[in-house]
């Protein structure tokens, strides 16, 4: 396999930080080749307190996915989260005023990059274009333009933006950690990318990542995503609650609630003793699982009633269908989690799975904390394996298009 086919995908999230290194299998699939996952004292949030923690823990964790996948990597892709990340919908046009008045791809990209004309504070910019939906002469719904003839063309758009200085820590960090960024992406729209299905983004889902200090909200509805919204919460305020509750460690509270911890009471079915160590790591304690699910509940509730406001205050609360809730990232590691979202958001929920048509992987890396690494490597934008330097904005570009383009650069050669 030649050198220049792996590629990295670096997740870098709230206290860890994950690598997948991976290769096209030549069926249009990614193999994953190797992975790891370090802790990082660096990033609260998605966001970098700490240049040189962060970029050691950066050159770690790719060192031994490396080691594991037995490959040398220079550059990643690299997923980008937090508060700092901040959306809107907006519309572009286009005018045709060629005499034939046929629409080109170079048309399509043009109202596309028009569409990208919003006022921006100077410390902002834009990140990713997401296009939702096209029209010709006031047509609305129309799928691929190219080829159809017309005089006045727009597309509806999902613009994700971040903050410049922000990103430019993250960029920093994994610059000092000898590594080149290929494209940093919206953590968000990798991992829809790999869980929410063609019909799931027709029909109107909720796709929720929940992460250790910060949740990503992400609606998709009529084939395109909507809406997005990062929310300053995340699983460890359940285990810090934890952590108060048994007075014990932070390490020691994470482990009681994935491996003894329920998020809905109906997954408890008798009571039992739970034996752990006090803040010492020495002093034996226990505590009942009921007594323990008393500490969980309320946080777990109060997480899902912050999602359920945000919702209701989006105005895309009703674009959410039959696709329900997508549930992903280490927050929904804890059993029940998906029972929780399903009562206290009033919709159906399940836990997101790795397509196996895009991913090739052994089951450990097919686990919700490592979707966004999972997305990142099947993320469907203008990069290539292996190729590139740090672009800043990408289109996510229709299927349609990416063919029609491909099609014409092979004419060309």
């Amino acid at each position: 396999m030649a050198k220049q086919n792996f590629i990295a995908a670096l997740d870098i999230g709230s206290g860890k930080i994950r690598c997948l290194i991976g290769a096209p299998d030549g069926s249009g699939r990614v193999k994953v080749l190797g992975g790891a996952t370090v802790s990082c004292q660096g990033v609260k949030g998605g966001v970098v307190a700490n240049i040189e923690e962060t970029a050691r823990a950066i050159a770690t964790c790719v060192e031994f996915a490396e080691a594991e996948a037995k490959a040398t990597i220079s550059g990643v892709l690299l997923g980008v989260r937090g508060a700092h990340i901040q959306s809107l919908n907006n519309r572009g046009a286009f005018n045709i005023a060629r005499s034939d008045k046929e629409v080109t791809v170079a048309d399509v990209q043009s109202v596309i990059s028009n569409a990208k004309a919003v006022g921006l504070s100077s410390d902002r910019e834009i990140l990713h274009v997401v296009p939702q939906g096209f029209s010709l002469d006031r047509q609305r719904g129309v799928p691929n333009p190219v080829g159809m003839e017309g005089s006045l063309l727009e597309v509806d758009v999902h613009l994700v933006t971040a903050s410049t200085n922000q990103l430019n820590n993250v960029l920093k960090s994994v610059g000092k950690a000898g590594f080149a960024v290929i494209e940093p992406i919206y953590s968000l729209l990798a991992v829809g990318e790999q869980l929410v299905t063609p019909e799931e983004r027709d029909l109107g889902t909720l796709l929720i990542d929940f992460g250790g200090q910060s949740t990503s909200l992400g609606i998709y509805s009529e084939g395109s995503l909507r809406y997005s919204k990062e929310l300053p919460i995340g699983s460890d305020d359940i285990t810090r609650d934890l952590a108060f509750g048994l007075e014990t460690s932070l390490l020691t509270a994470e482990r009681v609630k994935i491996e003894h911890g329920f998020a809905h009471p109906a997954l408890l079915k008798e009571d039992y003793d739970i034996e752990f160590t006090g803040i010492d790591g020495r002093t034996p304690a226990r505590i009942k699982a009921k007594a323990l699910m008393d500490l969980l509940l309320p946080r777990v509730e109060d997480i899902f009633t912050v999602i359920g406001d945000s919702l209701e205050a989006s105005s895309f609360r009703t674009a959410i269908g039959p696709g329900g809730v997508i549930l992903t990232g280490g927050g929904s590691l804890m059993r029940g989690t998906a029972q929780a979202a399903a009562q206290l958001l009033e919709m159906k929920a399940r836990i997101g799975v790795a397509h196996p048509d895009k991913v090739s992987a052994d089951e450990k890396w097919l686990t919700p904390g490592y979707a966004t690494a999972l997305g990142l490597l099947t993320f469907s934008t203008q990069s290539q394996w292996g190729t590139g330097a740090a672009q800043k904005t990408s289109f996510l570009i229709p299927s349609w298009l990416r063919k029609t383009i491909s099609g014409l650069e092979d004419l060309f050669r």
